[in-house]
């Protein structure tokens, strides 16, 4: 068992099988040594976990939960990328996060936090990236949260 998989066992996290396209792309593309992941949405058991609109009629408490939930998404398509080896993880370069929210809503760097401090909760200082969170008026299938990200392997 690789030092992720050991970490997300402690973390009680055990990875879903990856969600399948519903359009004309594929879940992850590899070039070189990247790895870019669609879009995740906060799928749990094939529904989405959080839907609606930040600062409208969901909190900010599950806003981060549905972003945690697709980073844990993300981490299911980078393990079929990499042929079930995790440990081919090097670094998290970026994710980027859409935040379906009330034309007022500012704390889109909060929402984000759950795919992000579960990134560094999984993979240490290699979970580290840059980031864009941004606010968008709705997200597939009424999502709350959507986080893509960009990965380097060995």
């Amino acid at each position: 068992m690789s030092a992720i998989e050991a970490k997300l066992k402690e973390l009680g996290i055990v990875l879903p099988t990856p969600a399948a396209s519903v359009a004309n792309y594929v879940g992850y593309v590899v070039t070189g040594n990247l790895v870019f992941v669609s879009g995740q949405l906060p799928l749990e058991d094939g529904k989405i976990a959080v839907s609606g609109h930040l600062g409208k009629n969901v909190t900010i408490e599950d806003g981060y939960r549905a972003a945690r939930i697709s980073a844990i998404n993300l981490l299911a398509q980078l393990k079929a990328a990499t042929g079930g080896d995790l440990s081919r993880i090097k670094q998290v370069v970026r994710l980027t996060g859409f935040i379906s929210s009330a034309p007022d809503f500012t704390d889109q760097s909060k929402i984000i936090n759950g795919a992000s401090d579960l990134m560094v909760d999984v993979l240490g200082d290699a979970g580290r990236h840059a980031r864009i969170s941004i606010s968008v008026a709705a997200l597939p299938m009424g999502a709350a949260v959507e986080v893509e990200g960009v990965f380097e392997i060995k």
